[in-house]
Parts: C-alpha cells; structure tokens; sequence
C-alpha cells in the first residue's frame, strides 16, 4: 500500500462512478485486516502509529468511494474540476427555478401527503442527477459538467433531508 496512491489505487477499482458496493465493502474490509494496529502490537508503537494511520487513510477513502456525491466529487476533483461548493454556486436558470418552486411546495405543504409527493418529485430528481453523473463522468469524461450536475445534486440532497425531517416531524 501507498499514502499516496488515489482512493481507486487503494481499493484497487476501476477509477470511475459506477462502483459496486458489495466490492467496495469487501476490499474495505480485507484493508481493515491487513492494516489494523493490533496486528502490529508486537512490532512497538512506531508500526502500531503507522497502522492506525493506514487504517484512517483507509476508512477515509472507503466513505469518499461508498457515497455517490463525495465519489463524484472526488473524480471532478482528481480530473482538475474542483466542486468549489462554497464559492461556486451558479446554477442554470431552470435548475433556480426548480429550487424555488420546491420551496414554495415545502413551505406551503400541510397535509402528510403533500409531503410525500413533493419527497417521491425529489428523490426522483436525485435518481436522474446520478443517472446523469454515471453518463457525464464514466461515458461522456466530462468533468466540467459533471462538477456543475454534483453542485446540483448537493442541493438536492440537503433539500431531501429537508423535507424527511418535516414528513417526520
């Protein structure tokens, strides 16, 4: 293993957006093993150290791969297209408008099934902006665009749990 190998080198997978979950969790697993500090205790403290930051650098990784937005992120990231969330925040005209219309919906939606359907119009919403990350990055290699669809896609989400925290409250 390498510090400074990529996330995909580590995980020893293809460096592109659509990931296999079971793999990813069976390779983060065998890296556990392989690096977990109480396999080095005989060795002293300096290996045990040395372990305990695979095993951060591994756990680290894991959750960048396993999660489809911080994936996303990461391959813009890795291909010169930096999200920049907090400073890039230009959206297409379309994409505002969307924006404020589901707001609206969210603060004037009362009855349980108001929320449902504007929670079924979301995560619809979520399914087709990583359809279209899975085209834009592993078909297209446009990370340019990709970067713009994951600001989007950050949007949504927070918008999703926005409005499971009402349909739970």
């Amino acid at each position: 293993m390498n510090l400074n190998d990529t996330d995909f080198e580590l995980f020893a997978v293809p460096a592109t957006f659509a990931q296999d979950r079971a793999t990813l969790d069976a390779r983060w697993k065998e890296l556990q093993r392989e690096a977990h500090p109480d396999r080095f205790a005989a060795q002293g403290a300096a290996a045990q150290r040395l372990a305990m930051q695979w095993s951060v650098r591994i756990n680290e990784a894991y959750q960048r791969l396993k999660d489809p937005v911080r994936r996303a992120t990461y391959l813009c990231a890795l291909h010169g297209e930096p999200i920049d969330a907090e400073t890039n925040t230009a959206m297409p005209p379309a994409f505002l408008m969307q924006q404020m219309e589901w707001r609206e919906s969210l603060d004037e939606a009362q009855a349980p099934a108001a929320l449902d359907a504007l929670h079924a119009e979301v995560i619809a919403a979520r399914a087709r902006a990583l359809s279209s990350l899975d085209w834009l990055i592993d078909e297209k290699g446009d990370y340019a665009e990709a970067a713009r669809q994951v600001r989007a896609l950050m949007f949504i989400e927070r918008f999703a749990a926005d409005v499971e925290a009402r349909l739970d409250a």
